[in-house]
């Protein structure tokens, strides 16, 4: 039997954005979807959230994209379509798909609930082992495995970036035990994934510290944030006030920047946690860590349980990202604005109002 075509194998029609070389300039593209299978789930995209990997994505920043790429995966929508055995929502529910949609199902990572170690994963878009677009377009169809079912009365809008910058962050407070009340743990970088960190911290009853090249945000990290104190980390003499006073650090910064000074902020036996992803290695002494019995970590996202039980617990205490929301037709000026760090804290495109057919 020859393969099939993609129109056979992928029968229904789908509307998106998509880069379709180093540029990086997104622009309207028809493509297909697979049909909904017996375990599948299929929801009109309303809002889709911007990650920054987006961007180095479309830009091919990481050499391993494969054109045309369409981006997104802080998903939400309605679901318009399941299949005969899914269980988990019906038709008209609130749902939500993060960064992850496939998984081997079967090795301890799997059955740890950590799929987002498996060997096998599959990313919601420009996966290496198989064809899959993002959440830039108009409907998603994924297993229902991979569905994050949305509380009620949870916005859309605001709660879409956490299901990859809130997971992010959260997943590393939880499994490295930065989560007791009393503690003292501080965020580098007030970004994206730095005031959603600080939102959690405070709701588990933490002492926030935030850590910023950037004076001016120290009003916006206290008192929109809730942050209980600020270091801008160019400045020794405020950094040299802060060492040994942390038991963890989540460290959110994808731009160069050295660790020692990090570490020195530590108690002895601290955690300093990265989920940032820096182009270059980073410089680490072992003198530092030798001296505190101190730990350098990092986290990626989280699994599919620990997503729902993230996404429950932020809506519980009304934590949501701050936004920016934006039509389709702005998302290239959007990637120039987040190259340029010029957003407050998060993009968010408005697809469903806004994605139409030409």
């Amino acid at each position: 039997m020859g393969s099939k075509s993609p129109e056979t194998e992928h029968p229904v029609k789908a509307l998106g954005y998509a880069a379709r070389d180093t540029s990086g300039v997104l622009s309207p593209i028809n493509f297909s979807r697979r049909k909904t299978g017996d375990e599948d789930v299929r929801f009109k995209v309303l809002y889709c959230g911007v990650c920054h990997t987006d961007l180095h994505f479309v830009k091919n920043e990481w050499n391993n994209t494969k054109y045309p790429v369409i981006p997104g995966h802080e998903i939400v929508g309605v679901v318009t379509e399941v299949g005969s055995k899914v269980k988990k929502v019906k038709v008209g529910d609130h749902v939500g798909v993060g960064c992850i949609v496939g998984c081997c199902h079967s090795c301890n990572q799997c059955g740890a609930n950590q799929e987002q170690y498996c060997s096998k994963m599959v990313h919601t878009y420009n996966d290496s082992s198989v064809v899959t677009y993002g959440g830039y377009s108009n409907h998603m169809v994924a297993n229902e495995h991979f569905i994050v079912i949305w509380p009620k009365d949870y916005p859309l809008d605001g709660g879409a970036p956490l299901l990859c910058a809130g997971i992010t962050v959260y997943s590393p407070i939880r499994y490295y035990g930065l989560d007791k009340p009393g503690m003292h743990v501080g965020v580098v970088g007030l970004g994206g994934l730095g005031h959603v960190a600080v939102k959690f911290l405070k709701a588990l009853g933490v002492k926030v510290t935030v850590i910023s090249t950037s004076p001016k945000k120290k009003e916006e990290a206290i008192n929109t944030f809730g942050a209980d104190s600020f270091l801008v980390s160019r400045d020794q003499a405020q950094m040299q006030s802060g060492v040994g006073s942390m038991d963890g650090i989540i460290d959110t910064v994808s731009a160069d920047h050295p660790l020692v000074p990090l570490i020195s902020l530590l108690k002895p036996n601290g955690k300093l946690v990265l989920v940032g992803a820096p182009t270059k290695p980073y410089e680490l002494p072992a003198f530092p860590l030798l001296f505190g019995r101190k730990m350098v970590g990092g986290s990626f996202i989280g699994g599919i349980k620990e997503t729902q039980e993230m996404i429950e617990f932020a809506a519980k205490h009304n934590i949501t990202a701050a936004i920016e929301r934006i039509p389709i037709e702005y998302i290239n000026t959007a990637m120039e604005r987040l190259q340029k760090s010029d957003v407050r804290y998060r993009f968010v495109i408005d697809i469903g109002n806004t994605l139409k057919a030409a």
